[in-house]
């Protein structure tokens, strides 16, 4: 669906070049929901720009839906930005234009009849759960509700593509969460490919199917997410998993801990898919002749299958230990010793 081939952006600023992307390659696959995450200045939103041309790149190419977009130009490029949407972090509505209005607007730009725009506009109020809300203007509307009513609009025209550019970043968790369940709700029934730029791992995590990390305008790493939580290889991509399987006080808890306990191992157990559920711990207490306290832990679901992590201290002789740990891989957990208490 689209295909990214050696992107480069280079802007020129009155201090020399600087390199926004730098090389990056990347194909998304029809009908998933594509996460790409980064700190502010990865480059992530100059990319998303680029694949619906809002920005060109300085060499690559960009294909969408079968279309090399850099090659575009005029009505040929209008005609393609057609099948791509965007939604943007701060709703950007037409404030003296009710909902309904709104969601009409990129309709009567593309010469729809009016009946035929009524009709549309009332299914995508259905659809984005904004029934009662279509008089109302955005000074009235919630931040969510906001945020709906764009979603709306960027899905007048049918699109192939929807681009999110940190969509979520405006709003409270639970806003958050009701989005991003709208977000994989017409995912699957519209068969939309949704790519995202967010630095919040929690929304990887909900709802991605794959997920490229960026720094410094590149690809660090890129993958399924369950994968990519499993065996993170780039420093960054490890910070941002930390964001939701380790709570800050994680660190100061095992830290008291070794000052306070003089014996034991603190280990940080990761439990991918199925083995998420089973018993591991109850089996070690029960087997092996060692005091296990549980100090952290936490089980994510990603669209991949459960992730979880779970740190706890075992204290006792240290052959019995050893064997515990062992036990514990033989299981299909990962371990790591964190440090000697």
């Amino acid at each position: 669906m689209i295909i990214l081939d050696h992107i480069q952006k280079v802007f020129q600023t009155k201090n020399g070049p600087v390199q926004a992307v730098d090389n990056v390659n990347l194909t998304i696959e029809k009908g998933e929901i594509f996460g790409i995450i980064g700190y502010s200045g990865a480059g992530k939103s100059t990319l998303i720009r680029m694949l619906n041309m809002l920005e060109r790149p300085s060499s690559g190419t960009v294909s969408v839906a079968g279309k090399n977009l850099s090659s575009l130009n005029g009505k040929e490029l209008r005609a393609a930005r057609q099948e791509i949407s965007m939604i943007f972090q701060h709703f950007n509505l037409l404030w003296s234009r009710t909902v309904k209005e709104n969601i009409a607007f990129p309709l009567e730009i593309a010469g729809v009849s009016k009946q035929e725009r009524e009709k549309r506009v009332e299914e995508l109020i259905k659809l984005v759960g904004l029934e009662g809300r279509g008089d109302s203007y955005p000074s009235q509307l919630s931040g969510g509700q906001k945020q709906r009513v764009g979603i709306a609009r960027a899905l007048a025209n049918n699109p192939k593509v929807l681009l999110c550019d940190e969509a979520t970043s405006a709003l409270d968790p639970k806003t958050t969460d009701s989005i991003l369940n709208l977000l994989v709700e017409i995912n699957e029934k519209l068969g939309l490919t949704i790519v995202l730029i967010t630095h919040e791992m929690h929304v990887i995590r909900k709802i991605c199917h794959r997920v490229a990390v960026m720094e410094n305008g590149q690809v660090v790493e890129q993958g399924p997410v369950l994968e990519v939580f499993r065996q993170p290889k780039a420093a960054i991509t490890q910070d941002f998993i930390k964001q939701v399987t380790e709570p800050e006080e994680t660190q100061e808890t095992i830290e008291h801990l070794i000052k306070q306990t003089p014996n034991g191992q603190i280990i940080r157990l990761t439990f991918v898919g199925g083995i998420a559920k089973s018993p591991v711990i109850t089996k070690l207490i029960r087997q092996f002749d060692l005091e296990v306290n549980i100090l952290q832990g936490k089980v994510s679901q990603t669209k991949n299958g459960a992730y979880g992590t779970l740190f706890i201290q075992l204290d006792g002789k240290e052959t019995v230990i050893d064997e515990g740990i062992t036990f514990i891989k033989n299981s299909g957990v990962e371990v790591e010793v964190i440090n000697h208490a």
